[in-house]
């Protein structure tokens, strides 16, 4: 009975709104529109069309205008309604734009049957998806050159006690046309490395010392791209954010090169932190590497010299390091690699030091970041993607995840 009644509302609802959109001819000073290639449209007639709204299909009467020079019709109410070349009411393709970006298109499209009562089919929840998706990604693109540009409004605010930025990397998987050279040789990769950042505050800390992050205060960026392209996407992110406000200034990462490189790059003077649970990883790995199978040891091995990493003696764990016998060459190389990396991160594994200021020391924020913003939407089985659809999902849930969704739609509005 319910599900009856707002069927018989939204026809009430629809045939309501179709009597507002109907149009009569216009005044005498609107007969006439500019056109693009110079001359004037005279008004030529009344024409009829049907789009999808959120209360069903209704009709849409408006004038059409004619240029005689080039013969460039024009709608102007449909430009007024948002509605130029689309067969969808905005409402309707918000509404598909999040289904999209939360759940499998398939998957959209039920939802949009079952909550919305509106039948539209699979490939219009993908390309609308995409779309706005796109659309996000252009206005994202504006935002960056305005940032390089040094020309973004200047935000007043109260100064930020913490402003923290991190980034990582997770894989995607794509289709063949999109795939690159892989690891292994002659075998291309199955998968594209997405690139994600995420910048959130602190004021606080617990009875223990340990950082609190600010609730709600986590926003997103990240695409498939290079490492300079990504750069200059979180240096205007961060300039959003207000960095030029914050009285301290953390960079935390893995020990992968191009992170730092961006650090040192566009955030100048920060505080860079190696993610304390990577580091104790990479020493876990060497453990393997020296007692492969042996559990026990391998235990004993990390109770022994996990302390110096975590005590901040990086130079004493390298010096150790570089003190051990290797039995065959590439053992040498990879206990060599291992002293590399801790002697290269030794300034950002100054934990105890950062445990004093109260700050984060894991990179918690942006791995949960890369499950919830990529894997849960971009991983699921059976799926492969190109990167141009890969990058407008995930504009649009990084927009969603930001809480700029309705930034986004007031500002179509305008």
């Amino acid at each position: 009975m319910e599900m009856a009644m707002r069927s018989a509302m939204h026809r009430v609802g629809a045939v309501a709104l179709g009597q507002l959109l109907l149009c009569g001819p216009p005044g005498p000073d609107q007969r006439q529109q500019a056109c693009p290639c110079g001359q004037t449209a005279p008004y030529r007639e009344l024409r009829a069309r049907r789009i999808l709204t959120a209360i069903g299909e209704v009709e849409l009467l408006r004038p059409y205008y004619l240029c005689p020079g080039c013969h460039r019709g024009q709608f102007p109410f449909d430009l007024q309604l948002d509605v130029e070349n689309q067969d969808l009411s905005p409402g309707v393709r918000r509404m598909l734009s999040v289904v999209g970006a939360e759940a499998p298109f398939d998957h959209g499209r039920q939802q949009m049957q079952l909550l919305a009562g509106l039948a539209v089919t699979t490939k219009a929840v993908e390309r609308t998806a995409e779309t706005l998706g796109q659309d996000i990604c252009a206005h994202q693109q504006e935002q960056i050159q305005r940032a390089l540009q040094l020309n973004l409004p200047v935000i007043v605010g109260d100064p930020i006690p913490i402003l923290y930025v991190q980034m990582d990397g997770t894989g995607v998987p794509v289709t063949k046309t999109e795939r690159t050279v892989g690891k292994v040789e002659g075998q291309p990769a199955r998968t594209r490395e997405v690139k994600l950042g995420c910048v959130f505050t602190q004021t606080a800390y617990d009875k223990e010392g340990f950082a609190i992050r600010d609730p709600d205060s986590t926003t997103y960026t990240g695409a498939i791209e290079t490492a300079a392209e990504f750069g200059k996407r979180l240096y205007a992110e961060t300039q959003h954010r207000g960095w030029s406000r914050a009285l301290k200034k953390v960079i935390i990462g893995d020990g992968a090169e191009w992170i730092w490189n961006l650090a040192d790059l566009h955030f100048p003077g920060a505080i860079q932190i190696v993610d304390l649970f990577h580091a104790r990883q990479h020493l876990w790995e060497i453990a393997r590497l020296l007692y492969p199978g042996d559990d026990a040891h391998q235990r004993q091995w990390i109770v022994r010299h996990q302390p110096k990493l975590d005590e901040g003696q990086t130079e004493k764990l390298v010096g150790y390091l570089r003190s051990l016998q290797a039995p065959s060459p590439e053992m040498t190389a990879a206990l060599r690699k291992a002293a590399d990396y801790f002697e290269r991160n030794a300034e950002r594994m100054r934990y105890p030091e950062f445990r004093r200021q109260h700050l984060f020391v894991g990179s918690g924020v942006i791995e949960a970041g890369c499950k919830t913003v990529v894997g849960s939407r971009l991983k699921q089985s059976g799926m492969f993607w190109t990167v141009r659809g890969a990058n407008a999902i995930i504009a649009l849930r990084c927009c969603r995840l930001s809480s700029r969704f309705e930034d986004y739609w007031e500002a179509r509005r305008a």
